[in-house]
């Protein structure tokens, strides 16, 4: 089997994220955080060790770290958790569903609420003029998807960062297919909050997301429930991380994206530079033949967006599936309104997405299976 699908969830993990997640079911299986006794200590003392190791990857303290149950669960958070009643957000045509209905749901419980979609055109990575044209005196948060999960665009959250916090408004970052492939730094960048999810840039394990804080303002808990910590307060404690940590943690994952992290530093120029040879290599290759291509030469991160001509998406994807066990996705995959921006909403495009354990032969063997199928459409 070829995997193509890595932007959805990487496939092949590294040795020691595997090894790590084994590990806790064997030996860091208590409860962290819930009672004193060794076992739960040592389990939480390894939660802590991978708090550390998030915060200084992304440059904030190990506090603002927050373990959530995946990143649409950390987007949610932020966007609930900052609303502000009658106030006003702006976002980007880049978005994924996970930014897109929540900000639906806020219109529908605060009518007096709004939102704005920044970005005019689907071929082009969002820039800060785009974001200026759309705020408001009540803008108080702008939501940017920093890499796209449709067909890899670039948004410019350094020039962004810089201009908002020149005037004072929250800066989020859906770092979804960022995390892993760049190197974030919140306060060099100006990011108040940032969303990473483990299982596809830093081969983790589903079942975590991390929602990153800079600090410097206040969020009110989305969920509610217990902590381990002021039991007799029926209210949620004031301090992070506990403040939007209820229940308990799951700590298999957890410890693989520590893991995870750790394989991404070590490994980091060697991952960029093949995902960005890959990534050139399958661009080079489909252009050659009659194919529309979605994807910029420069957007080199891994995700590759095509379609073929009077042929549907879903019916590439089944193809190379079924004749070639070559894994891809196809439709619109949550994201709306960028192809709505692209021309395909009607039909949505095939993704293929790389990662640093796919190979040129893998690559070839794709080209080879599309060459068949335009032959076959041809006639």
């Amino acid at each position: 089997m070829i995997y193509f699908d890595n932007s959805a969830s990487t496939l092949v993990k590294p040795k020691n994220v595997q090894r790590a997640v084994l590990n806790s079911l064997n030996i860091f299986s208590a409860n962290p955080g819930r009672s004193g006794h060794k076992q739960a200590i040592k389990t939480a003392s390894e939660i802590e060790k991978t708090r550390l190791l998030v915060s200084n990857h992304v440059g904030t303290s190990p506090e603002n770290v927050v373990f959530t149950l995946n990143c649409t669960d950390a987007l949610n958070m932020a966007i609930f958790g900052t609303h502000r009643k009658g106030g006003h957000v702006v976002c980007t045509i880049n978005e994924h569903n996970s930014v897109l209905r929540p900000l639906e749901h806020l219109k529908e419980i605060d009518p007096e609420f709004s939102y704005s979609v920044a970005g005019q055109s689907g071929k082009l990575g969002v820039v800060w003029e785009d974001i200026e044209k759309c705020i408001t005196d009540k803008t108080y948060l702008v939501i940017c998807n920093h890499i796209s999960n449709v067909n890899g665009d670039i948004a410019d959250i350094d020039s962004i960062g810089a201009k908002l916090k020149e005037k004072a408004i929250l800066f989020l970052v859906d770092g979804a297919q960022g995390g892993g492939h760049v190197i974030y730094d919140m306060q060099k960048q100006n990011i108040n909050i940032l969303a990473l999810a483990p299982h596809k840039g830093f081969y983790s394990p589903q079942g975590v997301g991390c929602l990153c804080l800079n600090g410097e303002f206040d969020i009110n808990p989305y969920r509610f429930g217990g902590t381990g910590t002021n039991s007799l307060a029926l209210s949620m404690p004031q301090s992070l991380p506990e403040r939007l940590e209820a229940g308990t943690l799951n700590t298999p994952a957890i410890l693989g994206f520590c893991e995870g992290i750790n394989f991404v530093e070590e490994n980091f120029c060697q991952i960029q530079s093949k995902l960005e040879d890959l990534t050139t290599y399958l661009h080079y290759e489909l252009s050659k033949l009659p194919v529309e291509i979605y994807t910029k030469t420069e957007n080199t991160f891994g995700v590759f967006a095509f379609n073929i001509k009077d042929v549907g998406s879903a019916d590439v994807a089944n193809y190379l599936d079924e004749r070639w066990n070559i894994c891809v996705r196809s439709g619109l995959h949550c994201a709306p309104l960028k192809h709505k921006a692209l021309g395909t909403a009607t039909f949505g495009a095939v993704r293929v997405s790389l990662s640093y354990f796919n190979t040129y032969q893998e690559i070839e063997k794709l080209v080879f299976a599309i060459k068949i199928l335009l032959k076959t459409n041809k006639k």
